[in-house]
């Protein structure tokens, strides 16, 4: 039985101390890996009922928001349908699982989602609103955080991906974002130049490992890269990685928790010195 299951919350607090004391459980640590432990297995049971339904049905089922981890967690389950993941737009990071689509057009034409657009009511008296702004005041209104999506930033402007069922909510109990106040609006969809594809970016790394990747992309040293790696904070396509001397394919789009994502479009040549040039789409 893991200790932070529900039969363990429900043992009395000083019970749980000589649990602890007794060895059965060593840290605090090892109290959130069980924890952990469970939340993966109440996860891989709901995706797979979720899977289950699409086949019974025979029609695509869409699960929440899911975060990168939740995406790799998905993607090592045996289903009986195929899987997509989409969040409303290309190179999006939070995406829902999609179970049955064959595409990715077929999973965005049936996605139950919508757009929204929170802009300052006067520009002239507005904060600067970040990330964490729009964010805090939206999950203020008591919304769970699977119900969202990314969030787009173009000048002090955000625009929101979100579930159907909770649209009318936001846009209608939404009015301040920190000391201003905005209107929300749902539109078809993201700008273009928010759409597009970064621009490619060309750089001269020692090899196509992850770490030397990471490095050059984020400015880091090779041993910070491979820290991050080795703290389970990279995904390549939405998948967890942890070999620091994985070299990702073309195309593969890589995500390092608390730094960004960029899409790797392969090598181009090798330098003079025996290193190599690669192209990357950086999303800023």
């Amino acid at each position: 039985m893991c200790w932070a299951s529900s039969a363990y919350r429900k043992i009395p607090f000083a019970q749980r101390a000589f649990l602890r004391y007794n060895g059965s459980i060593q840290t605090e640590s090892d109290e959130s890996w069980c924890r952990m432990q469970d939340n993966d297995a109440a996860l891989r049971h709901r995706m797979e009922e979720l899977a289950d339904r699409a086949e019974t049905r025979g029609k695509l089922v869409y699960s929440n928001f899911l975060n990168l981890y939740e995406q790799s967690v998905v993607q090592t389950l045996r289903l009986p349908v195929p899987l997509l993941l989409w969040g409303g737009f290309p190179g999006a990071e939070r995406r829902a699982a999609v179970f049955g689509a064959q595409t990715a057009e077929e999973a965005a034409e049936n996605a139950p989602f919508q757009l929204l657009c929170i802009a300052p009511a006067a520009q002239k008296f507005a904060d600067t609103l970040s990330h964490r702004d729009f964010l805090g005041s939206i999950l203020a209104l008591g919304l769970r955080r699977e119900m969202l999506g990314d969030i787009v930033l173009s000048g002090n402007c955000g625009y929101v991906f979100c579930l159907d069922s909770v649209a009318a909510f936001i846009t209608d109990g939404l009015t301040k974002v920190r000391h201003t106040t905005v209107r929300c609006t749902r539109v078809p969809a993201l700008p273009e130049n928010l759409a597009a594809e970064p621009e490619p970016q060309s750089l001269v790394v020692a090899s196509e490992r992850l770490d030397a990747l990471l490095a050059a992309v984020f400015r880091l040293s090779r041993a910070e890269a491979q820290k991050l790696i080795a703290g389970e904070r990279v995904f390549l396509d939405g998948r967890l990685c942890t070999r620091a001397e994985q070299s990702p394919k073309a195309g593969v789009l890589v995500s390092a928790r608390g730094f960004g994502r960029f899409r790797y479009d392969g090598q181009d040549r090798e330098t003079k010195k025996g290193r190599l040039r690669v192209t990357v789409r950086i999303y800023r």
